[in-house]
């Protein structure tokens, strides 16, 4: 109510002021400038575009020599910037830029406002960057920025605002250069702010948001959980202070999200996920088709969709975040620095719906993406090895339909390069080691080289050791691990690698409950294992029996030597429930039917 009693005592002292009188110029500017506190407050439009205007005309009255001249360019740019944030018009931030490095050149080294003229055009400077991607942009931003923040010391009533904007740009500079010494001084830099910024403190809400950013990064690099903690709660604080209608509410319900995401990948607190999908949708609700930042809320939906689709198997979660993610590449083209974020999340959903569905062109389209992306994450780049393994899988998934070693030797090799990049205990650790071995797995399948068999084994137990009870892969890291076994025990004839193999792959099943769409994989291999314990431990004459009569299993009566028999009991069981899970003409239905021929005891 304030600005707008504001606005309408400007407007009555403009209107006193008529076309040509002298002095005209001041009454433009205040007005202007109570427009822009009101759109600010109110997120109206209209009020921008005429503020723009208002200084406009200000700006014709103030000719070059005019004393109050940078003031309208100071203000027109202001405004420019934030209507570019709103609408993402190139023009807009450009001119921006021009107004800002004219202003700079009103207000050399020495002038009183020069330290605001910096902080300015650095600003406008990263917003380019992050359009564009010319890191001579944010080179030049993190430069001035160090400059103002010299003439803003201790006492300096900007000083916070120059911590966290050189803040912004060395976090932005880590995410491409992967330097981790620009990762610490952002937030060492944005805690200083903070302090600077204490409850009640108009600006507070950014610093918390900027801090946040950054910490979360850090949890992506050392994969400590405390830095994401600490990343929520300053989010849901930033949150508070953004209610409906602020103009940056959109940015924190977005940062939340993705927070909540991160989180839910490690503890798999079902309503954490939960929380992210709908605080995504609200933020896209906020950033409408023509926002300058729809593409990022596009991705982080998409990705927190793609979660839920992998933990509650609903296609229609994974058909939309295809469709969104498709959405933000449109929106992403090349030279855009996050078009690499959105090739590698669309490849990822569309090598999930290749493993659902078999569409063949879904996995050509994965391994393309993954490729481009790769190009566009070069060796130093903090977010390579998810890249490289995000293409290793595809690649292993086109092994296993074209039997073509060249994708199996070529997936091995990115699998070793993510996983020298990847710090021990990461986040995502698990899910490379499991993707290696299983890799490694296949090649000792085909080459029967039993260094690999060994090393698969090696980081299939790791792999497990860093999958948590509750994930949704623990079932196949057992189950994996179990098969590794077994195939060494074929190999070896250790029966200790048996024991273990029954015992993992019991525990695979527990997590495979019927009509889990993995349980007959987990009844199969613990029926071959028990199969095999009772080949290493069972009767000699009976099988010979059953080589001479296929029907003398048929026989077995009471008091037979095989009856009762608690490993070929279990297995015939468990082959039968297997049997009955699948349909004539499922890929592992005449498979199974082998195998019972082969085990004629299974027969009865």
């Amino acid at each position: 109510m304030r600005s707008t009693d504001t606005v309408s005592r400007k407007r009555a002292e403009l209107e006193r002021h008529r076309s040509g009188l002298r002095g005209r110029d001041v009454p433009l500017s205040e007005l202007a400038v109570a427009l822009h506190d009101r759109f600010r407050k109110e997120c109206k439009i209209d009020d921008l575009d005429e503020a723009i205007t208002l200084h406009r005309a200000a700006l014709e009255l103030r000719p070059r020599g005019n004393k109050k001249r940078f003031i309208s360019l100071s203000k027109l740019a202001i405004c420019l910037t934030d209507r570019y944030e709103n609408q993402g018009v190139v023009a807009d931030l450009e001119e921006a830029l021009r107004l800002g490095r004219e202003v700079l050149e009103l207000h050399p080294l020495g002038h009183p406002n020069h330290d605001a003229s910096l902080n300015n055009l650095a600003c406008d400077l990263r917003t380019r960057f992050g359009k564009e991607a010319d890191m001579r942009d944010l080179e030049e931003a993190i430069q001035l920025h160090r400059a103002a923040l010299v003439l803003r010391p201790s006492d300096h009533p900007y000083r916070s605002s120059s911590l966290q904007s050189l803040a912004h740009c060395l976090t932005d500079r880590y995410g491409d250069l992967g330097v981790a010494a620009d990762l610490e001084e952002a937030v060492m830099l944005g805690r200083a702010a903070l302090e600077l910024r204490p409850p009640g403190h108009p600006n507070r809400g950014a610093s918390l948001n900027g801090l946040a950013y950054s910490l979360r990064m850090r949890f992506e690099k050392e994969a400590d959980i405390r830095n994401l903690e600490e990343a929520i709660q300053l989010h849901r604080a930033a949150l508070e202070l953004r209610p409906s209608g602020h103009a940056h509410r959109s940015s924190s319900l977005q940062n939340l999200a993705h927070c909540l995401s991160d989180r839910y990948s490690i503890l798999g607190v079902g309503a954490d996920l939960e929380e992210a999908v709908m605080l995504g949708r609200t933020a896209l609700e906020l950033r409408p088709p023509g926002h300058p930042n729809r593409s990022a809320t596009l991705n982080v939906l998409a990705c927190s969709l793609r979660m839920r689709f992998e933990k509650q198997a609903d296609m229609c979660d994974l058909e939309e975040a295809i469709r969104l993610h498709r959405a933000a590449l449109e929106l992403r083209p090349p030279m855009h620095p996050h078009q690499f974020s959105s090739l590698h999340n669309l490849a990822l959903c569309l090598s999930l719906r290749y493993s659902n569905l078999r569409v063949a062109a879904d996995l050509e389209e994965a391994v393309k993406l993954g490729r481009a992306a790769l190009e566009l994450r070069p060796p130093g780049h903090p977010n390579r090895s998810a890249t490289l393994i995000g293409l290793a899988c595809s690649l292993r998934m086109r092994f296993e339909k074209q039997a073509d070693m060249r994708d199996l030797q070529e997936a091995i090799e990115q699998h070793r390069a993510a996983l020298e990049l990847r710090p021990s205990g990461g986040p995502y650790q698990f899910s490379s080691l499991q993707n290696f071995a299983l890799c490694l797995s296949y090649r000792y399948g085909n080459l029967g080289v039993v260094a690999d068999l060994e090393e698969a084994v090696s980081l299939g137990r790791a792999a497990l050791e860093f999958c948590p009870p509750w994930h949704s892969d623990r079932g196949a890291s057992l189950h994996n691990l179990s098969c590794n076994l077994r195939r060494r025990f074929q190999k070896l004839a250790d029966m200790r690698d048996l024991e273990e193999a029954i015992g993992l792959q019991r525990a695979a099943l527990e997590l495979r409950p019927p009509g889990h769409p993995d349980r007959f994989s987990s009844l199969n291999n613990l029926a071959l294992c028990l199969s095999d314990r009772y080949d290493a431990q069972g009767v000699v004459d009976f099988r010979e029996a059953t080589t001479v009569s296929p029907t003398a299993p048929t026989l077995r009566p009471p008091g037979h030597s095989d009856r009762g028999t608690p490993d070929l009991d279990e297995a015939i069981t468990l082959e039968q429930e297997a049997l009955t899970v699948l349909e004539p003409g499922d890929r592992y239905y005449d498979t199974l039917r082998c195998w019972r021929l082969n085990h004629p005891s299974v027969i009865s």
